[in-house]
């Protein structure tokens, strides 16, 4: 063997006794502290006891708030009525809300408001509890049954989105005015469903579903979900 290759052969073994120095320092190392966290804890194990028992009163304080929203939500919508005149004092975009609301507390579990720029002539969509998919299109009036008339041009609009682009099984339009009587003729031709201000008013005060409410709804697509 030549020296240099001998020579390189040292340098390689040195290293490698190197490495394992270090490795075995490292071991020892944390050997120590672990030894030492040990000790720490057996000496003040009652700190870990506090700091966990606070840690849990916490989460249980988490999980009690998260519970009590959910349950203060859902005891909101199960009650939930408005009056004509609460539903006049609102905001068109608030409007929306109730109506979504109204949806949410007759059973359906996935109820959204999408009103809004670019929202196709949907303001609220959601399946009833016999897999129905309502797509409601909202028209406030801030004066009620004094406010102009929901027209043809509005229920044109809604018919020509709510089913063949959102897929709507009920396709409605919710008002707290009045809706003219051609615009009543062109929903009785279009299979659309009208809920005026009286209609609104049964709904928004009652407890009867509007699936229950509006005449000629399609047929339910599954058993009813039990509530």
């Amino acid at each position: 063997m030549s020296p240099r290759r001998r020579q390189r052969r040292r340098k390689s073994r040195r290293k490698s006794d190197e490495n394992l120095l270090v490795a075995l320092g490292v071991l020892v190392v944390g050997g120590l502290v672990l030894v030492k966290v040990g000790q720490w804890v057996w000496a003040h194990w009652w700190i870990l006891l506090v700091l966990g028992l606070l840690a849990l009163l916490v989460l249980a304080a988490w999980i009690y708030r998260k519970a009590d929203r959910m349950r203060s939500a859902r005891l909101r919508v199960d009650g939930l009525t408005y009056s004509l005149g609460q539903l006049d004092a609102m905001h068109h975009s608030a409007f929306e809300f109730a109506v979504r609301d109204l949806l949410a507390r007759d059973g359906s579990h996935d109820a959204l408001r999408c009103g809004g720029r670019g929202d196709l002539g949907a303001d609220v969509k959601g399946h009833d509890p016999l897999g129905r998919y309502w797509v409601i299109q909202c028209k406030h009036r801030k004066k009620g049954l004094d406010g102009s008339a929901v027209g043809t041009p509005d229920l044109q609009t809604l018919n020509g989105t709510g089913r063949p682009v959102h897929g709507g099984d009920v396709v409605v339009m919710v008002t707290n005015g009045r809706i003219s009587q051609p615009a009543r003729e062109f929903a009785r031709q279009q299979r659309l469903h009208l809920v005026d201000r009286r209609v609104l008013e049964q709904w928004a005060r009652g407890q009867r579903p509007l699936w229950e409410i509006l005449p000629a709804v399609p047929p339910p697509r599954r058993p009813p979900r039990l509530r």
